[in-house]
């Protein structure tokens, strides 16, 4: 089970040009936006990373703009778990359970999985908040992460599990935001 004290929610790449080619893409940004809103409520951490900005360009506006309080970890691997800076903060947050959005499934946020798993770490993809270019090459990352250890989730199923009751202002702001 998902615990908010146990739990950080890992942002992969949404950036540039690229983010608007995913596919279903509107839906996807929608999902990341419900999620980054959802994790800020329930207090759990954020760490955000960028593949090469200066190449790819900027995160997109619509995630850029809830993450004001803090600066993406520029990364040049596929894998987040390349950036020492990475895992410096992920081991410095002494969370072990990590739940992965972004782009693209089956290149980045595959590799960032495969690599957490590697490192013990409880890997929970939330499947309707990654994408890629094409719904064959998402389809085909999720189930390399779930064949890999992978937990697979959605936004609604995470946020109700770590919220557990469905009573309190956390209840209400949730409801909110999926609604």
């Amino acid at each position: 089970m998902l615990k908010t004290d146990k739990a950080v929610l890992v942002i992969v790449d949404v950036q540039g040009r690229l983010a608007t080619l995913m596919y279903n893409r509107e839906e996807f940004y929608r999902n990341l936006v419900k999620m980054i809103k959802g994790a800020k409520v329930l207090g759990i951490p954020i760490i955000w990373n960028e593949q090469l900005p200066d190449k790819l360009g900027e995160t997109i506006p619509e995630i850029r703009d809830l993450l004001t309080d803090m600066a993406p970890l520029v990364k040049s691997h596929f894998s987040c778990c390349g950036n020492q800076s990475f895992v410096d903060k992920l081991e410095g947050l002494d969370r072990r359970q990590v739940l992965l959005v972004g782009m693209e499934t089956h290149i980045c946020v595959y590799q960032t999985a495969r690599d957490l798993l590697r490192n013990d770490y409880k890997v929970h993809v939330v499947a309707d908040a990654v994408s890629s270019r094409t719904e064959e090459n998402r389809r085909i990352g999720i189930e390399a992460m779930k064949d890999a250890g992978a937990h697979v989730t959605t936004v609604e199923m995470a946020l109700f599990e770590m919220l557990k009751v469905a009573t309190g202002d956390q209840f209400k702001q949730i409801v909110q935001i999926v609604k």
